[in-house]
């Protein structure tokens, strides 16, 4: 016969609460060991790449200029990456000399472009609440405007003059792999500070001829034409991604082709590298694959050299040579990324031009 209490109500089994308390300490333990092993594994993998960080940098205080009678030397703009006191700060590598000192500037951004010795450098503010934000920044990096940003930085463009900047943001979601993600791309006026179009969505969109329009609307990945006000995109609807051409001062865009995902011009103005969603091995996910189309009919070339997926807005380095940022090994967590070169005729396997880097700028 069960006991009950003074009310009548059944007292409870001291075996059963306490079965209850062992099974409950028992997933807190089991949750602390998981806790653990994570966090040892991540200081391992810290340690290693510690272990192989260049110990010394010096600052760079201003962007290289060219010289009476000469261009400025070739050189790439690009996030530091190493798990070290210079983490998350700009860095300046020489083309011509890839594998020479760091030098990094007192300025630190998620993403970055450079174009004519102006930048834009989109950051994150973590603290209790995180906010995000635009910089505009001179040669001296000098801080020349700012402007909030809705959600975590995306992508970054500015045309070839420096003009107009493209910025990125989620605003839900922090990953294109999400089915759910959705994002908000601007552009920005970098002389005035002010922003030309706050969103890319309101623009009119022409499809054959006629209008388009669709409550789904997620525009991203803006690459300029020259010094604007013409650019290229990718406009995702209905499940599909569509590479459309815009312009700024019209307020309009019209869709060119299917299957474009985070286009970027060639520097002649004739091609459009981009990646391109594939089945991966594994069932029920995909990858990224590179390809570039040629404007003028439409051809496009699969880089089948690059073997691994590639989740990056490329960078040209010039007519022939793309640059875009990837792990040394996508498969396993918390590998290094680094910037890679690949040819754009599929030519070459690619090669990694820089360790520790990500967002690459190219001044050629």
């Amino acid at each position: 016969m069960s006991a009950r209490l003074s009310d009548g109500t059944p007292a409870a089994d001291p075996r059963r609460a306490g079965r209850r308390r062992v099974a409950a300490l028992a997933v807190v333990v089991a949750l602390c060991l998981a806790l653990g092993v994570g966090y040892a594994l991540r200081e391992a993998h810290r340690a290693r790449a510690l272990a192989q960080t260049p110990s010394g940098a010096t600052l760079l205080e201003a962007l290289p200029e060219p010289t009476a009678g000469s261009a400025a030397r070739p050189y790439l703009l690009y996030r530091h990456g190493a798990p070290d006191q210079h983490h998350g700060r700009l860095a300046l590598r020489f083309l011509d000399e890839p594998a020479g000192g760091l030098a990094v500037a007192p300025l630190a951004c998620e993403r970055l472009h450079l174009a004519a010795g102006v930048g834009v450098c989109l950051q994150s503010h973590r603290k209790t609440l995180t906010t995000y934000e635009a910089l505009v920044f001179d040669r001296r990096f000098r801080i020349l405007h700012r402007q909030p940003l809705a959600g975590p930085p995306s992508r970054a463009r500015l045309s070839a003059d420096g003009r107009l900047a493209a910025v990125t943001v989620f605003v839900s979601g922090h990953s294109y792999a999400s089915t759910s993600f959705t994002t908000r791309t601007s552009l920005l006026d970098t002389r005035s500070g002010q922003w030309v179009a706050e969103d890319l969505e309101r623009f009119d969109v022409l499809r054959d001829g006629g209008p388009m329009r669709a409550a789904d609307f997620n525009l991203w990945g803006v690459t300029f034409v020259g010094d604007g006000p013409r650019f290229f995109a990718t406009l995702h609807t209905g499940g599909r991604f569509l590479l459309v051409e815009g312009d700024a001062g019209a307020r309009r865009m019209r869709v060119l082709h299917d299957d474009v995902e985070c286009p970027s011009l060639s520097p002649d103005g004739r091609r459009i590298a981009f990646k391109r969603r594939i089945p991966a091995a594994e069932a029920g996910r995909f990858a990224w694959q590179l390809r570039v189309l040629t404007l003028d009919g439409g051809r496009e070339t699969a880089l089948t050299a690059e073997r691994h997926s590639v989740d990056d807005q490329v960078e040209w380095l010039d007519d022939r040579t793309l640059l875009y940022a990837r792990p040394e090994d996508p498969t396993q967590p918390g590998a290094e990324e680094g910037v890679w070169a690949l040819a754009a005729d599929n030519g070459s396997p690619p090669r990694r031009l820089l360790r520790f880097a990500s967002s690459p700028a190219a001044v050629r």
